[in-house]
């Protein structure tokens, strides 16, 4: 019952949300969008909780192919940071405004990081590359994911202010533009740095959103000390190079953690929960 309980928990919140925006928006598409993600998102953990070696891996094609293929590129929904921007400025609760403010901005207050681990769709493809473990130390580039958030900030504030025409479909291809600049720098920094992560530690802007909402995140990865004998091999395979024995908020990295589980699955004393 305790494998049951937090995939079942996290169906509910997804559910929850789902019935809520459909009601008051009169829209059924929401019941659809947000029951999907929900579901698909509860079997992924509940698949990690009977150690099924790719659950969180399935998780990540049913949602991340939904997004990207059906939002993005059929419905063209702008996914990605600029068309959140663009909704936000136009004054509309839609689409990217509610994605963000249920996956990036309010969500991680329950889930944390768990966006990055079991949706997104860039790291769909990122790990599913060769260094699912960091071959190096971790670089103290972060600062970049400051800058690429401005960046795109300031490019739809320019396009507003501009008055330019036919925004919508800009949008879209700045959707598909910026698509596929995060794959190929994703890629080259993972193949460069044999690091599949490396995007997501530097050059990510969501995480801006993302880090100081899971820092008071409910859902997180805690340590036994009775039974922690300080092997050392759970940092080994943390792809994020987060600090598990250490239950403080303040733990080393411990707003970059996706809940991926590999900690808990190599721990030879089980003091990882």
């Amino acid at each position: 019952m305790k494998k049951i309980l937090l995939p079942a928990v996290l169906w509910l919140v997804f559910e929850s949300i789902a019935v809520t925006l459909w009601l008051t928006k009169q829209n059924p598409f929401y019941l659809f969008n947000f029951t999907y993600i929900g579901t698909a998102i509860a079997i992924g953990t509940l698949l990690v909780q009977f150690h099924y070696q790719h659950a969180r891996r399935a998780a990540q094609l049913l949602v991340g192919t939904y997004m990207l293929v059906y939002l993005g590129l059929i419905s063209n929904e702008n996914m990605q940071i600029e068309g959140f921007w663009y909704y936000l400025f136009t004054g509309v609760f839609e689409a990217a405004t509610i994605h963000y403010a249920v996956a990036k901005i309010f969500g991680p207050l329950v889930f944390g990081r768990g966006w990055c681990g079991y949706a997104c769709w860039t790291a769909m493809i990122l790990d599913l590359l060769p260094y699912k473990v960091p071959q190096q130390p971790r670089k103290k580039w972060g600062f970049i994911r400051y800058i690429t958030f401005a960046l795109s900030f300031l490019l739809v504030s320019a396009l507003f202010l501009a008055h330019v025409n036919h925004m919508e479909r800009i949008m879209f291809w700045a959707f598909l533009i910026g698509n596929c600049l995060y794959y190929a720098v994703g890629i080259w920094l993972a193949l460069a740095w044999k690091d599949n992560r490396a995007f997501c530690k530097y050059i990510c802007p969501i995480t801006v959103f993302l880090k100081p909402m899971s820092y008071f995140s409910l859902l997180r990865i805690t340590c036994d000390k009775s039974k922690c004998i300080s092997c050392g091999k759970c940092k080994t395979v943390c792809p994020m190079n987060v600090d598990m024995t250490d239950n403080s908020r303040k733990r080393i990295n411990g707003t970059e953690c996706i809940l991926c589980y590999e900690c808990t699955k190599i721990c030879p004393k089980e003091a990882l929960k």
